[in-house]
C-alpha cells in the first residue's frame, strides 16, 4: 500500500547512520585493542590510525543521528513513532529537547554523544594511553549503538530504533487507510512533569556525568591490562574529580528539578532513581581519595581500582534498574519496559565481569605497602572516611534494588511503611562521620602527624564551631520530634558536624593555605560539601508545614500520601475567600488556562498578617490529561535568602462530576423586596444605572443597570451582589453574579415595569470554585545550593592544579629523554 503525506528520507537516514555507527566502532574497537597488543610500534601506529577513522566516524554518524532525530521530532512528523510518543504540535520550543531524551533511544543516543566529545579529548590528550583508554570507550560505543539499532535476529530484537514507523509499531485500524497520518491530529505529547526548564538542562549535565565515568574506569582496566598499575591513577585523577564534578551537579540538578516539578514537598525523597544516580558518586568520590592517598604515600591502590571500577558498573546497574521496567511501581520517573532487559543486563556484565575478573587475576602483582597507616596520619582517616562512603552506597543501593531481590527470590523485603525514615535514620550517622572526617582531615599529615601539632592547629577551628553550633541549637528552635528524641538528637550532632566541617575548611584555607584559593581545591570543595550537608539538615529538619486547614472545608484526598501528608495539613481555599496560613493570609484570586491543553494556573495572593510583604504565587496543575485520571501539579515558590515558602496543588474539583445541572428560578423584584433560598434570603437594595466600582466600570454613554443585592445566610453572614442588565449593539447583556460559598447564581434579566426588575436565581453546588494545596516553609535551603556551587568550584580548582602538575611532570619528564 502506498501511503500518502509520510517522509521516509529521514527514517532511511537515520536507519543508514545506526548501522554505520556500530559498524565503525566496532572497527575503532578491534583496532584499538591491535594498537594495544602490538609489540611492533609500526604495526600499533597503524592500527591505532584506523581505530582514529573509525571512532571519528562514529562520531559523524552519531551527530547525524542525533540531527535527523530531532528534525524528526521538531517538525512533527508523527509517521515516526519516536516523534508521536514523546512531542505535540502543542509543546513549547523550548522542551523540543526534552523530547529527545524522554524516551529510551534518545537517552542512551545522548549518552552515546558524550562519548563522543570525550572520546576526541582522549585521542588528543591520551597519548600512551589512547589505545587501551579508547578501546573500553569504543566498545562502550558498540554497547549504546545496539540500544539504537532495532535488528532482528531470529524473533529476537536487539534494541530499539528511534526512526521505526509508527504503523510498523502499532495495530490499529486506522493504518488500513493510505491517508492514516491526516487522520493523526496531534502527538501523544511530552509528560506534564518533564515541561520544566530544569528538564532542558538536568539531563545532558546528568548524562556526561554518567558518561565520564568510563573514563577512569578505562585507565583502572588499562593499568590493570598493561601492568602499570599505579601510572594510571595520574591520567585518572583529574577525569575522576571531572566526573564528580559533573556527576554531583547533575544529581543535584535532579533534586531542584524535583523540588520546582514534583509535589512530594521537597528535593529528595529517596526515590530509586534519585538513589541510582547518587550511588555512583558515593563510591567516585571515595575512589579520588584513595587515589589521593596511593599519590602521597602508595598506599590504597588496591581500593583505588576496585573503587574506580565499581563506579562505573554501578552506572551502568542503575541504567538497568531505571530501564527495565522493574523500578516502575516504585519511582516516579522510571523508564518503561521496553523488552530489553537481557540486553541491559549483558550491557552491565559485559563490563563488569571482565573488569573484576582481570582485576582478580592482577590482585596480588598490583603493589601494595604491607605497613599499616598510622592512626594519626591523614590517609588512615581517608581510608576510613573512602570506606564510610563505599558502605553508604552499599546500604542505599541494596536498599534500592529490593524490587529486584523479591522478583528474583520471591521474597516481599520492603523499606517499610516509611521509607523515607528507613534511609533517614542510616544515613545521619554517615553524616556525622563524615562531617567530622571532613574538618579535621586536612589539618592532619600524610604518614604520621604530631599531636601537639595537631591541636595546635585544630584548636581555634574546633572553638570556633563548637560556639557556633551551639548559638545555632540553642536559638536556631530546631525541634523536629516526629521521629523521638533519639533521632532529633542525632540531627544535633550532625548539624554540629556540618558546621564544623564549614568552619574547619574555612580557616584552613585562610591559615593552612595562606588564603591561596588555586591551591585549596580541596579545602573549597570540603567547605561546600559542609553546606550542602547543613543546607539539607536544617532545611528539612526545620521544615514547617504552613498549609493546616483552617477553612472548615476538607474535601476527600484519599489516604496519606507523599504528595498530601496528612489531610489536615491542606488547606482548601475558596475563590475570593482570604484564609489564615501561618502568618499569611491567602486568597485564591483568579485562574487561567493553557490555551492548548488542560494545563490550569491558579493565582494565590500572600499577604503577611505581621509586615507589608505581599506576594503571588502561581502553581499550576494538569487535570485528567491524557487519560491520566486525576492531577498532576506543579508547584510555586516564593524565593528569600534565608527561606522558601513553596506549595502545590492536592485536589481540584472534578470538572466532570462538576457539572452545573441546576436551573434558574424567576422573580420579578421591587427595590426592598425579600427573595428567599435554601441557605438564607436577599433583599434588593437598590437599582443603580452605569455602575462604576471596583467590579464595574462602566460610564454615562453606556446603558447599563445593576441590582443592588444583600444576601444573608443563616450563620449571620451577607454578601454584595450585582448582577447587571446591559443593552450592547441593540442587543440585551446578561452578566451573572455569583456567591460561591452560597452556591448562589444571580442574573439581571430585564424590566417587569418602571418599578419592577426580572432576576432569576439559580442554586448549584457546582459554583463553589475551590482548590486545596499544600505549602511548606523551607528555612534556609539556600545553604544547599549555594553549597553545591562551592563544592563544584573546589572540584573545578583541583581539576586545573591536577593538570597543571601532570603538564609539568610531563615537561621535566620530556626534558630528561
Amino acid at each position: 500500500m502506498d501511503y500518502t503525506g509520510e517522509h521516509l528520507l529521514p527514517g532511511f537516514l537515520g536507519h543508514f547512520f545506526i548501522t554505520l555507527s556500530l559498524v565503525a566502532s566496532l572497527v575503532a574497537t578491534f583496532s584499538y585493542f591491535k594498537a594495544t597488543q602490538s609489540k611492533i610500534e609500526t604495526n600499533a601506529a597503524y592500527w591505532k590510525n584506523l581505530a582514529r577513522g573509525a571512532f571519528i566516524t562514529e562520531v559523524v554518524s552519531v551527530l547525524a543521528i542525533f540531527a535527523i532525530l530531532f528534525y524528526i521530532i521538531s517538525n512533527h512528523f508523527f509517521e515516526y513513532k519516536y516523534a508521536w510518543q514523546h512531542s505535540s504540535r502543542t509543546l513549547e520550543m523550548k522542551y523540543l529537547l526534552s523530547c529527545f531524551w524522554e524516551g529510551q533511544e534518545g537517552s542512551f543516543l545522548l549518552w552515546s554523544i558524550w562519548h563522543c566529545v570525550l572520546g576526541l579529548i582522549l585521542i588528543r590528550k591520551g597519548r600512551q594511553w589512547e589505545a587501551p583508554v579508547m578501546t573500553v570507550v569504543s566498545f562502550a560505543q558498540v554497547c549504546l549503538a545496539t540500544m539504537i539499532a532495532g535488528i532482528y535476529f531470529f524473533n529476537w530484537r536487539m534494541g530499539s530504533n528511534p526512526f521505526a514507523l509508527l504503523r510498523n509499531e502499532m495495530d490499529a485500524p486506522i493504518f488500513s487507510q493510505p491517508n492514516y497520518l491526516s487522520l493523526i491530529k496531534d502527538g501523544n505529547d511530552l509528560n506534564p512533569l518533564l515541561q520544566n526548564y530544569w528538564m532542558v538542562i538536568h539531563p545532558p549535565v546528568l548524562f556526561l556525568g554518567f558518561a565520564s565515568t568510563i573514563v577512569p574506569f578505562a585507565f583502572a582496566i588499562a593499568g590493570l591490562w598493561t601492568k602499570k598499575f599505579g601510572e594510571w591513577t595520574k591520567a585518572a585523577l583529574p577525569w575522576a574529580l571531572f566526573s564528580a564534578a559533573v556527576l554531583g551537579t547533575g544529581v543535584m540538578m535532579g533534586g531542584r528539578w524535583a523540588y520546582e516539578s514534583l509535589s512530594f514537598g521537597g528535593y529528595w525523597a529517596w526515590d530509586p532513581v534519585e538513589n541510582a544516580s547518587l550511588v555512583p558518586w558515593l563510591t567516585l568520590i571515595g575512589g579520588i581519595h584513595t587515589i589521593l592517598i596511593y599519590k602521597h604515600t602508595g598506599h590504597s591502590l588496591r581500593a583505588s581500582h576496585f573503587l574506580i571500577l565499581i563506579t562505573f558498573s554501578l552506572v551502568l546497574y542503575s541504567t538497568f534498574l531505571t530501564r527495565s521496567g522493574v523500578l516502575g511501581d516504585t519511582s516516579v520517573h522510571a523508564f518503561t519496559d521496553l523488552g530489553m532487559n537481557f540486553q541491559l543486563l549483558a550491557f552491565l556484565f559485559v563490563f563488569l565481569i571482565p573488569a573484576f575478573i582481570l582485576f582478580a587475576i592482577r590482585y596480588k602483582e598490583i603493589p601494595h605497602i604491607i605497613k599499616e597507616e598510622q592512626t594519626s596520619s591523614r590517609e588512615f582517616w581517608m581510608f576510613i572516611g573512602s570506606l564510610i562512603f563505599f558502605l553508604s552506597a552499599l546500604f542505599i543501593i541494596i536498599a534500592t534494588s529490593l524490587p529486584v531481590i523479591n522478583k528474583i527470590f520471591g521474597s516481599n523485603f520492603s523499606m517499610g511503611e516509611d521509607s523515607v525514615f528507613s534511609y533517614n535514620r542510616v544515613i545521619i550517622f554517615v553524616a556525622i562521620i563524615i562531617g567530622l572526617l571532613t574538618a579535621i582531615i586536612q589539618y592532619l599529615k600524610y604518614k604520621q602527624t604530631d599531636s601537639r601539632f595537631f591541636w595546635k592547629k585544630i584548636i581555634v577551628p574546633t572553638a570556633i564551631g563548637i560556639l557556633i553550633s551551639s548559638l545555632v541549637l540553642v536559638f536556631g528552635n530546631i525541634n523536629y520530634r516526629e521521629h523521638g528524641g533519639g533521632f532529633l538528637a542525632a540531627i544535633w550532632l550532625a548539624i554540629a558536624c556540618s558546621i564544623y566541617a564549614v568552619v574547619a575548611n574555612a580557616t584552613y584555607i585562610w591559615v593552612g593555605m595562606k588564603g591561596k584559593l588555586k591551591l585549596s581545591g580541596g579545602s573549597v570543595s570540603h567547605l561546600g560539601f559542609g553546606l550542602v550537608l547543613l543546607g539539607i539538615l536544617v532545611s528539612s529538619s526545620k521544615k514547617e508545614v504552613l498549609s493546616y486547614n483552617t477553612s472548615g472545608i476538607f474535601v476527600p484526598l484519599g489516604d496519606k500520601n507523599k504528595i498530601t501528608g496528612e489531610p489536615g495539613e491542606n488547606l482548601t481555599l475558596v475563590k475570593g475567600m482570604p484564609a489564615t496560613m501561618g502568618n499569611y493570609n491567602v486568597t485564591y484570586e483568579s485562574d487561567s488556562m493553557n490555551p492548548k491543553k488542560p494545563l490550569w494556573y491558579y493565582k494565590l495572593h500572600f499577604k503577611s498578617k505581621t509586615s507589608d510583604e505581599q506576594f503571588t504565587l502561581v502553581p499550576n496543575a494538569f487535570v485528567n490529561y491524557k487519560g491520566n485520571q486525576g492531577l498532576m501539579a506543579n508547584p510555586d515558590a516564593k524565593h528569600y535568602w534565608d527561606h522558601d515558602i513553596f506549595t502545590y496543588i492536592t485536589s481540584l474539583p472534578d470538572p466532570e462530576k462538576n457539572k452545573d445541572t441546576a436551573s434558574f428560578r424567576s422573580h420579578v423584584s421591587s427595590i426592598g423586596d425579600t427573595i428567599f433560598y435554601s441557605n438564607g434570603f436577599m433583599v434588593l437594595d437598590a437599582i443603580i444605572a452605569n455602575p462604576s466600582n471596583t467590579k464595574y466600570h462602566f460610564n454615562n454613554s453606556d446603558t447599563a443597570v445593576m441590582a443592588d443585592i444583600t444576601v444573608y445566610s443563616k450563620d449571620g453572614t451577607s454578601y454584595k451582589a450585582g448582577p447587571v442588565f446591559q443593552v450592547k449593539e441593540n442587543s440585551p447583556n446578561i452578566i451573572v453574579d455569583t456567591i460561591p460559598s452560597q452556591n448562589l447564581a444571580i442574573a439581571f434579566t430585564g424590566f417587569e415595569n418602571a418599578k419592577k426588575i426580572k432576576l432569576q436565581i439559580k442554586e448549584s453546588n457546582s459554583l463553589l470554585q475551590y482548590i486545596t494545596l499544600k505549602a511548606y516553609n523551607f528555612p534556609y535551603i539556600n545553604l544547599l545550593w549555594a553549597g553545591v556551587i562551592i563544592m563544584v568550584t573546589g572540584i573545578i580548582i583541583s581539576i586545573v592544579r591536577r593538570v597543571q602538575l601532570n603538564n609539568s611532570d610531563r615537561e621535566i619528564e620530556n626534558l630528561t629523554l
